[in-house]
């Protein structure tokens, strides 16, 4: 599944909706914390395909199957135009930007980018465990500690919108 970005910042909004759609046939709740997690995501990449670049993105989703009962992996990918390295920051604590790169690796259990034609790919995936008692858990690996302690980082907390 992919969605076209236009470098337009009103596009973020688009993408988390289109995002949240997506998860109704994927069998990820749109109230699990991995579902919370994965629209967090998608914000943080299509803000910086958007903001950094200004240029169009796309951006692209593998969910799996309502039926997948066993760990499953989800993967985002936001691919863009520019052929700039996406670049984690160090800010200070007055910043209002600059964490989203630190926050993709805070959340995701893998993420990484390589060079593209004339652009570049940036990756992240998130692990789903299969609960022994058959239903959905949430979240494994090490972006779900993060997931469940409220999406903070740095001392804040960050809700996906």
């Amino acid at each position: 599944m992919q969605l076209e970005i236009r470098p337009d910042p009103a596009e973020v909004g688009r993408a988390r909706r289109w995002a949240r759609s997506r998860l109704a046939g994927s069998g990820i709740g749109a109230d699990e914390p991995l579902a919370e997690t994965l629209i967090l995501l998608v914000s943080e990449l299509v803000t910086n395909a958007v903001v950094h670049t200004g240029r169009p993105a796309v951006l692209r989703l593998s969910l799996p199957g309502a039926e997948a009962a066993e760990e499953t992996v989800v993967r985002l990918e936001v691919a863009d135009r520019s052929d700039r390295a996406p670049v984690p920051r160090c800010v200070d604590g007055e910043a209002t930007g600059g964490r989203g790169l630190a926050l993709v690796d805070g959340l995701a259990d893998r993420w990484g980018w390589s060079a593209e034609g004339v652009g570049k790919r940036i990756w992240c995936e998130l692990d789903r465990c299969a609960d022994p008692s058959g239903a959905a858990a949430p979240a494994c690996g090490p972006g779900a500690a993060a997931a469940y302690e409220g999406r903070t980082y740095g001392g804040r907390t960050y809700e996906a919108v």
